[in-house]
């Protein structure tokens, strides 16, 4: 499912910025509630030092508490890939919930991120827990987990690319998601190019405040100047966003 350039240098221009900048600039547009769309802090990043990564999410649902009916992680890791490619454009990040609630051993290790990153996949987060962590960082591949846990248990996918839930939000096939180490957060897709267009242009406005508070003497009346000259540029950037989308 090939994505037209644009859409694609949009998602490159979003790994220059932060998780927070982006959870601001969405907040700039009054699309959803600020307390929604991220993930909590149940989900944390294994390799917070890696660059930010972006991408559309494919899903899939896990359990490893107990022996599977048929088949086992290899055999099923096989059909998962086959239906990424088929229904998830690239670059995809792999979105696991973990069934069995508290996890019982880990979701993913160094052949699962492997093979993923072997086709576009740029990360892998999960409601459960990971393992081969040294393995995993050495191959650059930005995992998102619960906990860290030794053994792979009876490890298997149920479902691929269905609606799941992780980290306290639900998470759908195709969904755009940035995550670093701050975080993890969802991207309205409609929204997808004023949010990249607008990070920059949130930054500029903030470093009004940073400036000046970095600056010598800085005094109270001095630092409330640069403060509203800063709410000001935020109040500006949606509709200078909109304007710049209307032509296309």
């Amino acid at each position: 499912m090939p994505e037209a350039p644009t859409t694609l240098q949009y998602l490159s221009l979003l790994r220059r910025f932060d998780s927070p900048t982006v959870c601001n600039v969405i907040e700039l547009f009054n699309v959803r509630p600020r307390n929604e769309g991220f993930m909590d802090g149940s989900i944390k990043a294994c390799f917070p030092r890696l660059r930010p990564v972006v991408g559309y999410a494919t899903t899939a649902t896990f359990r490893s508490a107990r022996p599977a009916e048929k088949g086992d992680v290899y055999s099923s890791l096989v059909e998962q890939v086959r239906r990424i490619l088929e229904e998830v454009p690239a670059p995809r990040i792999v979105v696991f919930q973990d069934l069995d609630g508290e996890p019982a051993a880990a979701t993913f290790g160094e052949v699962m991120c492997t093979v993923y990153q072997a086709f576009d996949c740029v990360g892998l987060i999960t409601s459960g827990a990971a393992r081969d962590l040294e393995q995993v960082e050495k191959l650059g591949f930005a995992c998102f987990a619960s906990s860290a846990i030794a053994s792979h248990g009876y490890c298997r996918t149920i479902d691929v690319n269905v609606p799941v839930s992780v980290g306290g939000i639900s998470i759908r096939p195709g969904d755009v998601i940035h995550a670093d180490a701050n975080g993890v957060t969802t991207i309205p897709r409609d929204l997808l190019p004023e949010v990249a267009r607008a990070c920059q242009k949130f930054m500029d406005a903030e470093a009004l405040i940073l400036d000046y508070a970095r600056a010598r003497n800085p005094t109270v009346d001095g630092l409330r100047k640069a403060q509203e000259a800063c709410l000001r540029r935020f109040r500006e950037i949606p509709e200078e966003e909109r304007r710049e989308r209307r032509p296309e």
